[in-house]
C-alpha cells in the first residue's frame, strides 16, 4: 500500500493550477476542508470552477475564495447564506449551476462509480428539465447564459408510469474533504453531520486531498467503522483535533438542563 500522508495542506494542494475544477465537502459550515481552503487561497489559484452544495458564508469556508475573486463558477444547491454570492451572481461575474440538492449528492456519487448519467423524478415540469434557469446575468441584468433543456423519458417503475429526467454524473480535477479521523492509506472516517458530503465530494476528484483530525497507522481502524475506503484517496493532511469548526448559528434555550 502507499503512504498518502502529505506534511502540510500548502504541499498537498500545490498543484491545483488555475482553471482546475473542484468538488468540495461541507454542508453550510459542518465538514468544510478548511485548511485546504485557506492554503488554496494563500497560493492564489484562481479561475476555479468548484461544486459544493453551497459556498461557505462570506468570512468563511469557500466564501474566502469567493470574496477573492478566485471562482468562476459554482454548482451548488443553495446559496442563501452569502451576500457576496448573491452579489457576484446577479451582476454577471460568477456563473451558478443550481441542481437540486439530492440530485447533486447522486451526479457526484455517480461520477466516482463510473456511472455516466442517471434518471430521476427530481425536476421534471420545471425548469431544471425543460431549461431556462439563469446560469450567468448580463451587467444589465438580462439572462446571458441560460440551462439548457435535459432528456425527458417515460418508464415504468413500480407499476406506475411517470417521466424522469437524464441527469449527468459529476467528476473533477480534485476534490478538498475533511475527516475526522484517517490513516496513512486514506481511510476516512467522518464523524456525525460533518459526513454530509465529503464521501461524495470525495468519490468525484481524480484526486482526492483529506484534511484529517486524527492521523492513525494503516490497521488502528475498525474496517467496518470505515465509511470511505482509500481507493478513494490519494493524499492525507493531518491537521489535528484543534482546527477550528464553525457553525452557521447557535441556539441556545434559556434555562436549559
Amino acid at each position: 500500500m502507499i503512504d498518502k500522508q502529505i506534511e502540510t495542506p500548502a504541499e498537498a494542494v500545490a498543484d491545483i493550477r488555475d482553471g482546475a475544477s473542484l468538488a468540495v465537502g461541507g454542508f453550510g459550515l459542518s465538514g468544510n476542508p478548511i485548511a485546504l481552503i485557506e492554503a488554496l487561497l494563500a497560493q492564489g489559484t484562481t479561475g476555479l470552477s468548484i461544486v459544493s452544495n453551497n459556498c461557505g458564508v462570506d468570512d468563511w469556508g469557500l466564501g474566502i475564495l469567493l470574496a477573492a475573486r478566485r471562482i468562476r463558477k459554482m454548482t451548488s444547491s443553495y446559496v442563501g447564506e452569502n451576500r457576496e454570492f448573491e452579489r457576484q451572481f446577479l451582476s454577471g461575474e460568477l456563473e451558478l449551476e443550481l441542481t437540486p440538492q439530492g440530485t447533486l449528492a447522486e451526479k457526484l456519487r455517480a461520477g466516482g462509480a463510473g456511472i455516466a448519467a442517471f434518471f430521476t423524478e427530481t425536476g421534471v415540469g420545471t425548469q431544471v428539465a425543460d431549461g431556462g434557469l439563469p446560469r450567468r446575468y448580463a451587467p444589465d441584468g438580462s439572462v446571458a447564459v441560460a440551462s439548457p433543456g435535459k432528456d425527458v423519458r417515460t418508464f415504468d417503475v413500480g407499476g406506475r408510469r411517470r417521466e424522469y429526467v437524464l441527469e449527468e454524473a459529476i467528476t473533477t480535477d480534485f476534490s478538498l474533504v475533511h475527516a475526522w479521523k484517517g490513516d496513512r492509506h486514506g481511510n476516512l472516517v467522518f464523524r456525525k453531520a460533518a459526513r454530509n458530503f465529503n464521501p461524495l465530494a470525495a468519490m468525484a476528484g481524480r484526486v482526492c486531498i483529506a484534511q484529517v483530525e486524527e492521523l492513525v497507522e494503516p490497521g488502528q481502524l475498525d474496517p467496518d467503522a470505515v465509511h470511505l475506503p482509500g481507493v478513494f484517496v490519494h493524499r492525507v493532511v493531518d491537521v489535528g483535533p484543534d482546527i477550528v469548526k464553525r457553525i452557521e448559528k447557535r441556539t441556545v434555550a434559556a434555562g436549559g438542563n
